[in-house]
């Protein structure tokens, strides 16, 4: 997955979880960030952001932050859409013969759909952002929706459906993805269920440069 533009720039503060302000070669600028998630441990004052042009003029702001370098040095792709693009991407390598993107079962819209002959595939794809001390860990704040996901993704399960939880580790360098349980325990309580019942966890691997992210695995 490849931004067509990239701009870099330094991070002032961040109002609230929709904007940023930041400093674009002394120019101050307000801007799009495409995750509303926390993002404290990497949003902090004077820290390297990377930033797109969509190109919209009916738009309220220029440009979205879409990447970040830590204070480890460590970059991170925060984009909360990137995952998804990212995943079609490489299912369509994947040897499935249908790959259908947001499908609606029970009372959710799951991630992907796909079809190999006969057998039947759900997966519901989660974006890591949070890391510490090299391992990933989900969710930086409280998600029901998510919650909701998994129990979808156990019943289809039940029913001999394939079903898998893939998170798209978004920095270099991780190779797991635990529950966040002090942000959001059920989470964690949903995510040990779901493997219990058989519910594949799949943590991908990528690749991040400031204008683009690759799953390695």
């Amino acid at each position: 997955m490849v931004y067509e533009n990239i701009v870099k720039a330094k991070f002032i503060s961040r109002p609230n979880r929709f904007i940023a302000e930041v400093d674009i070669e002394g120019q101050k600028e307000t801007v799009h960030v495409k995750n509303t998630g926390r993002c404290k441990e990497l949003l902090i004052p004077g820290c390297e952001v990377w930033l797109t042009a969509p190109g919209n003029p009916e738009r309220k702001t220029k440009y979205d932050l879409v990447a970040v370098r830590k204070d480890t040095g460590v970059l991170f792709n925060i984009d909360s859409q990137a995952p998804n693009k990212v995943v079609k991407e490489w299912l369509s390598g994947q040897g499935y013969d249908r790959v259908i993107p947001e499908y609606t079962y029970g009372d959710s819209r799951i991630d992907f759909y796909m079809e190999r002959g006969t057998e039947r595939f759900l997966m519901e794809v989660k974006g890591c952002t949070l890391e510490r001390d090299g391992i990933g860990y989900f969710p930086d704040a409280p998600t029901e929706r998510g919650v909701k996901h998994i129990r979808e993704l156990i019943r289809a399960k039940e029913t001999g459906i394939h079903a898998a939880l893939a998170f798209v580790i978004q920095m270099d360098g991780v190779g797991e993805v635990r529950p966040n349980t002090e942000t959001h325990p059920e989470f964690g309580t949903a995510m040990a269920e779901a493997k219990k019942a058989g519910v594949e966890i799949l943590f991908l691997r990528c690749h991040v440069e400031p204008q683009k992210l690759d799953i390695i695995d």
